[in-house]
Parts: C-alpha cells; sequence; structure tokens
C-alpha cells in the first residue's frame, strides 16, 4: 500500500442518505453495522475458545435534524394498521479528495421506534432514528492505494 495521504481521509461532511430513493437532505450521520454470531465449538485436548459463524445481526441509526415530520409521515399509519413498514436507505460518501465513492444500500430496513414529539427550548431538534436491516450491497468501494 501507499503512503498515507491525509487528504484522502474522507469527511463525513459529503455524506448523504436516500430513504426510498429520496435524499433526506436534513440526515446529519448515519451508521450501519453488522454483528457476527457465534457458535462455540469445543475441541477435546484444546483449551481455545473455538467458533463457528451462526449468524448476524444487522442494524443502524440515522440522525436527522428536525425540520419536518418525515418520519411520522412514512410510519404512523401502517404501524397503527398493524402492517410493518419496510424501506431500503441507500448511504453515498463522495469526499472529492478521497479517491472514490462509497455507496452502500441497505434492504429490508425497519424502524424500531417512532418518535413523535422530542423538544426543548432553545435547542435545535433532533431525531435519532434507529433501525435494524437483513441485507445489503455495496455498489461504490474505495479501494486501498
Amino acid at each position: 500500500m501507499g503512503q498515507f495521504d491525509e487528504r484522502r481521509a474522507i469527511n463525513g461532511t459529503f455524506g448523504q442518505v436516500f430513504l426510498e430513493g429520496e435524499l433526506v437532505r436534513e440526515a446529519t450521520a448515519l451508521k450501519a453495522e453488522v454483528q457476527m454470531q457465534f457458535m462455540d465449538v469445543p475441541m477435546c485436548g484444546d483449551l481455545a475458545k473455538h467458533q463457528k459463524f451462526s449468524g448476524m445481526e444487522c442494524n443502524g441509526n440515522i440522525t436527522m435534524t428536525k425540520i419536518n415530520s418525515r418520519m411520522a409521515i412514512l410510519i404512523s399509519d401502517m404501524i397503527k394498521a398493524g402492517k410493518t413498514p419496510t424501506f431500503t436507505i441507500m448511504s453515498k460518501l463522495a469526499d472529492p479528495d478521497s479517491w472514490g465513492a462509497e455507496r452502500v444500500v441497505l434492504k429490508g430496513v425497519q424502524f424500531s421506534t417512532l418518535i413523535l414529539a422530542d423538544w426543548a427550548t432553545k435547542k435545535l431538534g433532533e431525531v435519532s432514528q434507529p433501525f435494524t436491516f437483513t441485507d445489503w450491497d455495496l455498489l461504490d468501494v474505495i479501494e486501498p492505494k
């Protein structure tokens, strides 16, 4: 790999979130992670803990400046009707100084909470919306140089 170049550090300011194909301009942060789950595999004569991959748990969070009722509009009527709202999120991170862009699509997104009201005087409103997802595709990646 080449020499470290600090200009290539990716700045989250250039990130974008698309929910159901629509740009979420009020988004300020997005995190999606896959936690691997393992089962123990005992071995006679070996004191080490051996493990086998047995599943995964996919979680994330989107943070938005509160400027509208986006989440209530998307989710409220469906959950009141007993339906399971499922969405697609695309994350795009394209710092012009970087060696490329990252795009990831999260599939089977289900928001686990719906915040109906959360505010305080002299404080900008913010919505932190946790979610789970079941699948993902890496559309664009930044290769190490």
